[in-house]
C-alpha cells in the first residue's frame, strides 16, 4: 500500500480538507502548501509526489498531537526513516485511540473476519514468537472500517 493512500484515506475518513492535513502534518514537521498538495494527488495525476516513509511518519505523530493532544512533557518524536505497516497500524491505533477489540471489531464490520489472536499478533514487537507482519489487506480494511465509522453518509463508496 502506497504512503500516499495512507495520507488520502486518513483525509476522507475525517473529511477535512488538504490545508488542514497539511495543518496536521506541520504539529510535527514544517512543511511548504504547494508540496503537500502533490501528496495528495494520485499516482497518475499530473503533479503526483510520492510520500516518503519519514513524512508518513512524521503525519501520523502529527494526527496522534491533533487528536489526542501533546504531552507538555515529552518532546516531539523524531519521524521514522523506514515504517511498515505493523508501525501504520500502531500510530493509527493510538491517533484513533482504538484498543483490540476496537480493531477487530472495524475489520469485521468490512465483512472480513479476524480473531483476537491474529490482531494481537500484530502488535508484538519483531523476534516474539506470535509476532505477525501486518499486511497491506489488513490495513486497507482497518481504514475501509474506519471510514464506515467515521463517515456513515458515504459508506456506500467505501463499498459497504
Amino acid at each position: 500500500m502506497l504512503n500516499n493512500d495512507i495520507l488520502r484515506s486518513v483525509r476522507f475518513i475525517l473529511n477535512i480538507s488538504d490545508k488542514r492535513m497539511l495543518a496536521i502534518l506541520q504539529h510535527v514537521e514544517p512543511y511548504a502548501d504547494d508540496d503537500f498538495a502533490a501528496l495528495l494527488k494520485k499516482d497518475d495525476e499530473d503533479g503526483f509526489d510520492s510520500c516518503s516513509d519519514e513524512l508518513l511518519s512524521a503525519f501520523l505523530d502529527g494526527l496522534i498531537i491533533e487528536r489526542r493532544g501533546r504531552r507538555d512533557d515529552a518532546p516531539l518524536p523524531p519521524p521514522a526513516l523506514r515504517l511498515n505497516n505493523n508501525d501504520i497500524l500502531k500510530k493509527l491505533r493510538v491517533a484513533f485511540e482504538l484498543k483490540q477489540e476496537d480493531i477487530e471489531a472495524l475489520i469485521t464490520r468490512t465483512g472480513f473476519q479476524v480473531s483476537s489472536a491474529e490482531v494481537g499478533a500484530l502488535f508484538r514487537k519483531p523476534g516474539h514468537k506470535n509476532y505477525r507482519v501486518c499486511g497491506d489487506q489488513f490495513l486497507r480494511y482497518l481504514l475501509k472500517g474506519l471510514a464506515m465509522k467515521h463517515r456513515p453518509d458515504m459508506a456506500h463508496k467505501t463499498g459497504a
